[in-house]
């Protein structure tokens, strides 16, 4: 899945909406680890740097994505028209996790990974939901590979969508059996749970389900246009027929289920997005494990940021099971799965809310 960028290799263009990011090479750069907090005070920036945790992650630090909404108490939005959900239920998650598991490695072009797409498609139709499924090749270090993202819409009252995406393959590895627990499959799981419990909302905006295919690299380095195959296809084809209009903003959930979950705020992120989300997470007692800390990741979430799409990566990429042998079932965690399923039922209301007050 993503990599996680320093700030010696980071470029980023916010001008209009767009981010783009460069590094020199490899996946996975090391430096100084530190926590750094963003005061504002009459305008100007102070900036307070103290070493961190060695859980702190490499970040590169944007005064926009680092400052919280504000040092004020949350506060809940106000109410919507939208129907009340049911409980997001981190056992159902917890079970669609496991179904993935079982069907082994599944990275993308593979038969495993077919059969994902399958079980994802009948879960989705026996919820009632319209399903789609958005085929395409993936041009590959390794070759052309045959790939399909999978579509779900709820019904707003507004056509304008609010995506929520995971990807759902998993690293290609030779050297090890990977089955991504976590990095695929938890995100995956979690985004079934939400369609179960928003399929009646009747929220707002349109709500789009995205499964996302061939977001990790082929070849082991994450390196070029080795890597998020899916999002990229996608933005494409709604750049091209003219629908990624109507997007308003994106949700990108990814390795949200190690036992030991703590959320950095993703500095390329749209802030305002950060802001509503992390504020949920306080609202709803999970202030914790939504870290005011900073992570610089690329991941699916960069092409719609590039195409002007508002986006959030919700991510732990700070693991140690990351692309091992060792992302099992041992080392993911139901609980993490109902904390991230709760905050993002708990920050759709404001964020439909803030959409609907600016309209893009």
């Amino acid at each position: 899945m993503a990599r996680r960028l320093d700030e010696k290799n980071l470029t980023q263009e916010r001008a209009f909406g767009t981010v783009k990011t460069s590094r020199a090479r490899g996946r996975l750069v090391h430096s100084a680890r530190r926590t750094c907090t963003f005061i504002a005070c009459v305008g100007l920036a102070t900036v307070a740097c103290a070493d961190s945790s060695n859980r702190s992650p490499d970040v590169a630090v944007t005064a926009a994505a680092a400052a919280p909404d504000s040092q004020k108490p949350a506060q809940a939005p106000s109410p919507t028209t939208s129907a009340p959900s049911p409980p997001f239920d981190g056992a159902r998650a917890w079970a669609h996790l496991e179904r993935q598991v079982q069907f082994g490695p599944r990275p993308s072009g593979s038969p495993a990974l077919t059969a994902t797409r399958q079980y994802i498609v009948e879960q989705l139709k026996a919820l009632g939901i319209a399903v789609r499924e958005q085929t395409f090749v993936g041009k590959t270090p390794a070759g052309d590979i045959a790939m399909a993202n999978v579509i779900a819409t709820i019904p707003g009252r507004r056509p304008a969508r609010l995506a929520i995406a995971s990807h759902f393959d998993t690293k290609r590895s030779t050297a090890f059996r990977f089955v991504g627990a976590n990095d695929g499959a938890s995100s995956t799981a979690t985004l079934l749970e939400l369609a179960r419990t928003l399929k009646d909302s009747q929220p707002e905006f349109t709500l789009e389900l995205l499964f996302l295919d061939g977001e990790e690299a082929v070849n082991w380095d994450w390196a070029g246009t080795d890597n998020t195959y899916g999002s990229r296809h996608y933005v494409a084809a709604g750049q091209a027929d003219g629908s990624l209009k109507t997007l308003q903003a994106l949700i990108l959930l990814d390795m949200i289920g190690d036992s030991d979950l703590r959320i950095r705020r993703e500095s390329m992120s749209t802030p305002w997005l950060v802001d509503v989300v992390w504020s949920a997470a306080r609202r709803v007692g999970h202030g914790q494990t939504f870290s005011s800390e900073l992570t610089t990741v690329d991941d699916d979430h960069v092409p719609f940021l590039r195409a002007g799409v508002p986006a959030v990566d919700i991510i732990d990429l700070d693991n140690a099971t990351w692309h091992t042998a060792q992302d099992d079932l041992a080392h993911v965690s139901r609980q993490s799965l109902q904390i991230v399923g709760d905050v993002v039922l708990a920050a759709l209301p404001e964020i439909q809310q803030r959409l609907a007050s600016q309209p893009r």
